[in-house]
This record gives C-alpha cells, structure tokens and sequence, in this order.
C-alpha cells in the first residue's frame, strides 16, 4: 500500500527557508505517469496547490510560489522535499504532500489519491 509521510520543524522564523521531507513507501518516486505534490491548507483556507514532481524529476510550481519554492527528489531515500524560502506568516499552514496520476494544480482533495497525514509548520518569530 501506498504510504506519504511528511517530516521537518514545526516552526520556523521568518525570513528563514522552510523544508520539508516527505517519505513514500509502498511504491517508488521513479515509477512513471505519478506526480509527487505539496499543497497546503492555512488556517480558516482552502487547499492550495504548491507544486509537484515527476517520476522524471520534472518539477512544477505554482505561479504565485515560483519565485521562493523549489521541490527535488532523492531517489535513494525514496523521498521528495519541498524547500520555500522568505518565509512570512501568511506562509503559516498545515502541509501535505500527495501522489496524483495527472499534472493537477487544483486544491481539489478528489484529484489526488494518496496523502500524507499533514503537518502544521508555524511562521513566527
């Protein structure tokens, strides 16, 4: 069974770069046609897709993040991380990271099959 399992600091300063890992078992990041996202979900928010990674290690961002956001893999630890930098507090959220078979950018939970059980990251001083 597919397993995503995100890890990293609870919170971080602003201004700082935020990074977190997620671990995928059950299946591996390499296998073709599945996208590894971040999204995220701020207090009293929707969920808001970041970006994704594919089996290739293509990556892709969302317009509004694109210029502080960057997601890579690593392959021999069956892992992607997602990296945001000049964090404020609006960047405060719950994060999570899912698998999907196609390259969506909606906020949609049905558009994505597996996910991770989310983690709170906290931007504060």
């Amino acid at each position: 069974q597919v397993q995503l399992q995100e890890s990293g600091p609870g919170l971080v300063k602003p201004s700082e770069t935020l990074s977190l890992t997620c671990t995928v078992s059950g299946t591996s990041i390499t296998r073709n046609y599945y996208y590894y996202n971040w999204i995220r979900q701020p207090p009293g928010k929707g969920l808001e897709w970041m970006g994704a990674i594919a089996a290739d290690g293509s990556a892709y961002y969302s317009p509004s993040l694109k210029s502080r956001i960057s997601i890579s893999g690593d392959t021999s630890k069956n892992q992607f991380t997602l990296q945001l930098r000049s964090v404020t507090p609006e960047d405060t959220a719950v994060y999570f990271c899912a698998r999907s078979l196609f390259l969506t950018t909606t906020g949609n939970r049905d558009d994505y099959r597996y996910w991770g059980q989310g983690t709170q990251v906290t931007v504060s001083t």
